[in-house]
């Protein structure tokens, strides 16, 4: 990710093609940054919020925050993410990196670089398999988990300066992968041109992030944060690639994957896109990616999903019932916050990152217990704030299911489980 020392402000041009400010079309309040869990003696403290809005780029179609953040705000020593904790993103990380290997004929004397590289649950499949790795991590905890586990990594943001410095060490990267990290850059054009940068001649650039039209498709109102910057579209994304020199080769499409993920790849050139990226880009065109109109119609469909989670909510605290939530993700602090629950309608949140137990929730206040409680004192409702893993979290909650409890899934519309 990429650093930027601006204060915190409205957003006065886009971000990425410097166009007009984006217009709004989703205003979610005043809320705590998603990811700054709170500590048990800090609870009497008054947190500071901010406004949480997103805009549409009319000239080159980027979604984005109407008001920022700089990214030290927000990526600090007590980051608390760390990806090894799901094993399906485990998983699917393993795969790609399979593919890669194989794909682009990659050995011992390649270097394959990743961009916000978190504890190295990504980058120990090629160290694995003998190849040379660079992970690029600002945050202190994941950067120090991943040098446990063999992976070389850089604890600083990603930009153009710091590929003109490794460059100047003689690095140059085969291939550069960007998992879920472009929405969380503050200064797009730094980071991109960074790829330009460190990229070989005949290199590949892998950048994966949920895009927008599963966004709007499926109501996924909570995955807007402080911590992300910016939604994206094919798009806008290639509007940012060329503006740096960079083309456009394909789109891969994982439904499943934090409700609706993209894979773009790239390489240096400025020749057409590929056949499987034009098909996207008309299929995002046809959609309304590009009107604004199609992101105005969204709001409403955020303030029903709301109310139907509330009188939910509500009227099994009427009957008695009692309601924990799995899953401490930011995600989960947006969905709280903005609906207004708090502990008067849900006791607690549980987590297998044993970094995040102990702390609770911002805002809502909930304290983030060990999912051995499910078992211990089962709650007769278990509300999945990262339902992105559903199904993994379900499997793993079998047993609990077993004795009676039962799942809300509040995402695409509120249902019970």
């Amino acid at each position: 990710m990429s650093s930027d020392s601006s204060s915190s402000g409205p957003v006065a041009a886009c971000r990425s093609c410097s166009g007009p400010a984006p217009r709004p079309f989703l205003s979610l309040g005043s809320t705590p940054v998603a990811n700054r869990l709170l500590r048990a003696d800090r609870l009497e403290e008054t947190e500071a919020s901010f406004p949480l809005e997103v805009g549409f780029c009319e000239t080159c179609a980027l979604a984005q925050l109407t008001y920022v953040l700089p990214a030290e705000a927000i990526f600090d020593a007590d980051y608390p993410y760390f990806s090894s904790f799901s094993d399906m993103l485990v998983r699917h990380a393993e795969k790609h990196a399979v593919e890669l290997i194989e794909s682009r004929g990659l050995g011992p004397d390649s270097l394959v670089v990743e961009v916000a590289s978190n504890d190295g649950y990504l980058l120990k499949a090629f160290v694995e398999r003998g190849i040379p790795v660079l992970g690029i991590e600002p945050t202190p905890g994941p950067a120090a988990a991943a040098r446990e586990v063999g992976v070389p990594t850089r604890e600083e943001f990603f930009g153009a300066d710091l590929a003109r410095s490794l460059v100047a060490e003689g690095l140059r990267a085969d291939v550069i992968i960007a998992n879920n990290v472009m929405a969380h850059v503050p200064d797009l054009n730094s980071f991109v041109e960074g790829f330009s940068i460190l990229l070989a001649d005949d290199g590949l650039i892998t950048v994966e992030n949920p895009g927008v039209g599963a966004l709007l498709e499926h109501t996924e109102f909570d995955t807007i944060y402080h911590e992300h910057f910016c939604y994206f579209s094919t798009i806008a994304v290639q509007a940012l690639l060329g503006r740096h020199g960079l083309r456009l080769e394909d789109v891969e499409q994982f439904p499943e994957l934090h409700g609706g993920t993209l894979r773009w790849r790239a390489s240096k050139g400025d020749a057409p896109a590929g056949p499987g990226a034009l098909a996207v880009l008309d299929a995002e065109r046809a959609a309304g990616l590009d009107r604004f109109e199609t992101y105005a119609s969204f709001g409403d469909d955020v303030t029903e999903l709301r109310e139907q989670l509330l009188a939910l909510l509500r009227s099994l605290k009427a009957e008695g019932k009692t309601v924990a939530a799995y899953g401490a993700a930011a995600k989960g602090a947006t969905l709280l916050n903005s609906s207004g629950i708090t502990t008067d309608l849900v006791d607690y949140v549980v987590d297998r990152n044993t970094h995040k137990q102990g702390r609770y929730v911002p805002g809502a206040r909930l304290e983030i217990r060990d999912p051995a409680v499910l078992l211990t004192e089962p709650p007769d409702y278990l509300l999945i704030l990262a339902w992105n893993v559903k199904n993994e979290i379900m499997a793993q909650q079998a047993e609990y299911q077993k004795r009676g409890g039962r799942f809300i899934v509040p995402v695409p519309r509120p249902v019970i489980l």
